[in-house]
């Protein structure tokens, strides 16, 4: 079942996993997609932007919030993450005890600053990602709003239906 009409211009924002090929993603094969990636697939400002200039100037005619299960920003806080940067720059490793560096040096503090935006819940940070799309003043009420997560296992996009709800197009 397509999502999309043939050809209809939509942007897609989704997450940076290597696993996720968004131009085959199940009912918007056909589509042309701009396509958003993030860690998480999360909406924020740096989005909106890209989602004005593909509205603006692209044409894009509608906006799908696609996020997965089994996603790395669920293994974490803001917290966690931003102990480990005041520890090390380097990189982490989880054990059994959770997230540690191996290596303790050259930490920063500067990552108190940033909401990393992970994800407690997939169906709720879909929602809340739409609903701050929706509210956004740059972005026409007339441009629907999809929200979905995408299955790692199966392959299949399964729809948010709070999200659905909170992105339908206001026409006037």
């Amino acid at each position: 079942m397509s999502l999309t009409k043939p050809g209809e211009k939509i942007v897609i924002v989704t997450c940076m996993d290597m696993r996720l090929d968004p131009k085959n993603f199940p009912g918007l094969e056909q589509s042309k997609s701009y396509v958003i990636r993030n860690a998480g697939g999360r909406a924020n400002e740096e989005t909106i932007r890209s989602l004005v200039v593909a509205h603006k100037f692209q044409g894009a005619q509608a906006i799908f919030v696609i996020q997965h299960t089994d996603c790395g920003m669920m293994n974490f806080t803001n917290e966690i993450l931003c102990d480990l940067l005041e520890e090390s720059l380097q990189t982490a490793k989880h054990g059994e005890h959770g997230w540690y560096n191996p290596i303790k040096e050259g930490g920063s503090r500067a990552g108190q600053y940033i909401n990393f935006q992970p994800i407690q819940n997939l169906e709720q940070s879909v929602t809340d990602d739409v609903t701050y799309i929706r509210n956004h003043p740059l972005i026409s009420k007339r441009l629907p709003i999809y929200g979905y997560i995408y299955d790692v296992k199966t392959g299949e996009l399964h729809p948010v239906e709070q999200a659905n709800a909170i992105g339908q197009a206001i026409e006037k």
